[in-house]
């Protein structure tokens, strides 16, 4: 769920005075107990410095999304710091660019999203970041709207784009299509010219799916558990299966063994490779996946391929991908 922070509707031109007169600013950051169990949020004064690297752009930041943030992968990433910025999903206007900078310019409306190891945190007035993590905001696009999406917007692009190769006339299974990443996956999908699956965990999620133009071919609705999703793919596609699936986390073991109630409306593995068709593509959101042999097997014969989609495939910086590769 997304939480929006937005600066206030102060005239631009004498925020941006006021902004370049400030020498400090406040910036929200958060603080691991020794132990990682407890997350403490302080405010932390930070100071407004000029635009020193040659290819980075200083922000005015108008738009904030707060998205969950990622404790394991931090500590994975072996990123250890007393204090960690908060809110990486930003929108703003550009205040200052360096030397290099080729694609934007004060004054331009950009959204984008901060690296992991951002010094800046994005609920803050004023940021700086390198250009290649920003891109222009589409100006009938708000500013919330642009921070709000533009995660699950990659997500969805990476995953429909780069990992499935969708192209027009596919069939594409979208799990949990009334969630964030499901909306807009389904809407790019359907923009490529697809036949668009997904499932509903509850009547609300069915009635909201079912109100999509261009319509949905078929909407699952899986909050009873009594329905079978391999089987409502195989009668939709005649039995060839869809060409891609993008799942919002599999069951990996029978239900009586997965202990939260949520996974109950997950399909188990095994369904996802039965409801794949030949040359099918999976592209899954569990880091955890485990397949057996006769599962390897079986996605073999159908010449089908598995990826995984990690949400900061695209936002680890240089210098982190060398030191976690």
């Amino acid at each position: 769920m997304w939480l929006l922070s937005q600066i206030g509707p102060l005239h631009y031109a004498k925020r941006r005075n006021h902004l370049e007169r400030d020498v400090t600013m406040k910036g929200l950051y958060f603080q691991q107990s020794s132990t990682d169990e407890e997350i403490t949020f302080v405010f932390q004064e930070k100071e407004d410095l000029p635009v020193t690297e040659d290819n980075f752009v200083k922000l005015q930041v108008k738009a904030c999304a707060l998205s969950q943030i990622n404790t394991k992968l931090l500590a994975e990433m072996k990123m250890k710091k007393d204090l960690f910025p908060v809110g990486r999903e930003i929108a703003g206007i550009v205040l200052d660019v360096g030397s290099k900078v080729s694609f934007f310019q004060p004054d331009d409306e950009v959204v984008g999203i901060l690296p992991l190891d951002s010094e800046d945190p994005g609920l803050c007035e004023v940021v700086r970041v390198h250009e290649h993590y920003l891109v222009h905001k589409p100006e009938k696009v708000t500013w919330t709207e642009a921070a709000g999406s533009i995660r699950d917007g990659v997500r969805a692009y990476t995953a429909l784009h780069y990992l499935s190769h969708l192209s027009p006339g596919k069939s594409v299974l979208i799990m949990d299509g009334a969630s964030a990443f499901g909306t807009i996956a389904i809407q790019l999908a359907h923009h490529r010219g697809a036949k668009v699956i997904s499932t509903a965990c509850s009547l609300e999620d069915k009635q909201c799916l079912e109100r999509f133009r261009p319509p949905i071919a078929r909407v699952i609705d899986v909050s009873n558990g009594k329905v079978h999703v391999a089987e409502s793919c195989l009668e939709e596609t005649g039995g060839l299966g869809v060409d891609i699936v993008l799942d919002a986390g599999v069951r990996l073991y029978s239900k009586d063994d997965e202990p939260a109630v949520k996974l109950q409306l997950l399909p188990h593995k095994h369904d996802i490779i039965t409801l794949l068709g030949v040359g099918g593509h999976w592209v899954t959101t569990e880091e955890n996946l485990q397949l057996d042999p006769p599962d390897s097997h079986c996605l073999f014969l159908k010449g089908a391929t598995l990826a995984f989609l990690n949400d900061e495939v695209w936002n680890l910086s240089n210098v982190q991908q060398g030191k976690y590769l």
